[in-house]
């Protein structure tokens, strides 16, 4: 139904405010916005530039298992005191580089084995009231037996998990993984398990 889907608003933009450059550009922004009805409001927002992410679940439909992560997080350090994240594999989509192409080259830099086959799954704004970043997910099909248990890429520490699936649905179950990526991740997997080998054509 086309009004439970996203669709383009009636927005027009001024020129973005550098407010700051770091890691990633903080810009304002002022617009005015027409409602169904014809109203019109001004409003300014702050956005931080996240651009295009991707995530990949290492599944090894062979073993049962699938492959997850874990690396230190200083945002959720300050959060909670719990900055040591269980995750899944996700890197940053580089200029000119297709997402699919980003899922394979992060899953040979951060779990040391490149996937045999892909399956892209869907895609999700993180904080749309904060930051553009857009993240895809995609499934992964890989052999966990060569994944080793460290990896070491672009000044992180990776510890590689292999961990059969149903312990990690348990895992998201009773809220011990806070990474958004890897929760929503696994959601989709308690749903669609049985569809696994049917996607990933190897």
């Amino acid at each position: 139904m086309d009004e439970l889907a996203d669709r383009a608003a009636q927005v027009a933009l001024a020129a973005p405010e550098l407010l700051a450059k770091g890691f990633r550009d903080y810009r304002r922004y002022r617009l005015a916005l027409t409602g169904d009805d014809g109203a019109r409001i001004e409003q300014t927002r702050d956005v931080l530039d996240g651009g295009k992410v991707v995530a990949v679940l290492p599944v090894d439909l062979a073993r049962d298992e699938i492959v997850l992560i874990r690396q230190f997080r200083l945002p959720a350090h300050l959060g909670s005191g719990k900055g040591d994240l269980v995750e899944i594999v996700a890197g940053r989509v580089e200029p000119g580089e297709a997402p699919a192409a980003t899922a394979r080259r992060e899953c040979a830099e951060e779990i040391g084995v490149a996937p045999a086959a892909l399956a892209e799954l869907f895609s999700y704004y993180t904080t749309p009231g904060l930051t553009d970043e857009q993240v895809t997910v995609f499934l992964a099909s890989v052999d966990a037996v060569k994944v080793p248990a460290r990896t070491a890429t672009g000044g992180e520490f990776i510890r590689t998990l292999r961990v059969p699936i149903d312990d990690a649905l348990a895992a998201v179950g009773r809220n011990a993984i806070h990474n958004g990526p890897a929760v929503m991740a696994l959601q989709w997997l308690a749903l669609n398990r049985a569809r696994l080998a049917g996607l990933l054509h190897t």
